[in-house]
């Protein structure tokens, strides 16, 4: 392995030793520390930014049938039950048949599922709903989808299930057979953080260049947030050997899986001037058997990103139409109004617990992005 891709490597693997991502929690203050320590390391001074949130702390979750019963983890933005939780008949989704509890699926082998799940959440037609994960026929269990509404929460509880208990819910579901279903969660006051590094330009009076990744997650998520990570930490090492020529600020947020809420703390609680760019580096890219999707605000940073991925021979598989509202934190970009290129991809271990090193990482397409991300930035700074 080349020295380029040692560091790749060390990296991808700094963040998969730590064993929980998920924000408020200890591991996510590890990750903080972990990130200002590259820094430092680096020569430069990264802080800590810390805001507050009100965190879920599963108490009781799960559906019954007789004795048949599956320990689950419910939406955390939508409804929640008390103890004895809701019971009634069970009935699918996907026949329109009146039930009391709901049962749909999601996930990336779930198609039109998702959408049928989110019209279901949306009607309030149901007390509550189950939703078995449908990730892909290579990975069964239970992953999670990501809390947009965090903040507003509401509609029925939704109680998400591992794959294999899919068959006897759906039989249950095909005779409107009684279920018992419970998503009982207390809450507590936790911190998540943020990290902040500014590396001062030769011009300082140019509006920055922001470079944003994500630094939380359901679980461990290698693939899907170390990549961003190792694109991060490569650009911030090599702005700290070469001086750039605008400011550049290393931004890696908290609150990911639960409505940006790290970014949202960034946006609101820091005097900035608007940015010439944002380059977001989103999810799952550095996965096996990733296809890649690009995001950008305007036809020249496309064209910049589409010539610095083909010129490292990243291909690109879709590409978000201009003004179209895109995926991730480059959402919260784009509602600014200012300009972004955004990496993205897939990931059949998406928001799933097995998704860990080295098993789900291309470390060498991976090294090739941060190529393609550090000809990207270049080019804008």
């Amino acid at each position: 392995m080349n020295e380029r891709g040692g560091q790749v490597s060390t990296d991808i693997q700094g963040w998969d030793a730590i064993n929980d991502h998920r924000t408020g929690t200890s591991g996510d203050r590890q990750t903080s520390d972990w990130l200002m320590t590259q820094a430092r390391d680096a020569g430069l001074a990264a802080h800590r930014e810390d805001f507050s949130l009100s965190r879920w702390i599963l108490e009781s979750c799960s559906v019954r049938h007789g004795d048949v019963v599956a320990e689950g983890v419910p939406m955390f933005d939508g409804g929640t039950t008390r103890a004895h939780g809701v019971s009634g008949p069970l009935g699918l989704l996907t026949n329109g048949a009146p039930a009391t509890i709901g049962l749909g699926s999601f996930g990336n082998a779930a198609g039109p599922a998702n959408r049928t799940l989110a019209d279901a959440r949306n009607a309030g037609v149901h007390r509550a709903l189950v939703a078995v994960s449908n990730m892909d026929a290579r990975v069964t269990g239970l992953a999670l989808q990501n809390a947009d509404r965090f903040r507003t929460p509401g509609g029925p509880p939704v109680l998400q299930v591992a794959t294999e208990h899919g068959r006897w819910l759906r039989d249950a579901a095909a005779r409107g057979e009684p279920v018992t279903l419970i998503a009982h969660v207390g809450f507590e006051t936790a911190t998540g953080t943020n990290v902040v590094c500014r590396i001062p330009g030769r011009e300082p009076r140019l509006a920055p260049l922001v470079v944003l990744t994500p630094k939380s997650a359901w679980w461990v998520c290698t693939a899907e947030r170390g990549g961003g990570i190792a694109v991060w930490l490569a650009l911030l090492r090599h702005y700290a050997a070469n001086r750039p020529r605008r400011d550049v600020l290393f931004v890696a947020t908290s609150g990911h899986e639960l409505g940006h809420l790290g970014l949202d703390h960034f946006l609101t609680t820091n005097a900035r001037r608007n940015a010439h760019a944002w380059i977001h580096l989103g999810a799952n890219f550095a996965a096996v058997d990733s296809r890649l999707r690009l995001q950008a605000s305007d036809a020249d940073l496309l064209g910049t990103a589409r010539s610095a991925l083909a010129a490292s021979d990243v291909s690109v598989a879709t590409t978000t139409p201009l003004g179209e509202r895109p995926g991730g934190e480059a959402r919260n970009i784009h509602d600014l109004g200012e300009r972004y290129v955004s990496l993205l991809g897939t990931n059949a271990w998406f928001h799933h617990p097995d998704d860990r090193w080295p098993v789900t990482v291309d470390l060498d397409r991976t090294s090739r992005i941060i190529d393609a991300a550090r000809a990207i930035a270049s080019t804008v700074v």
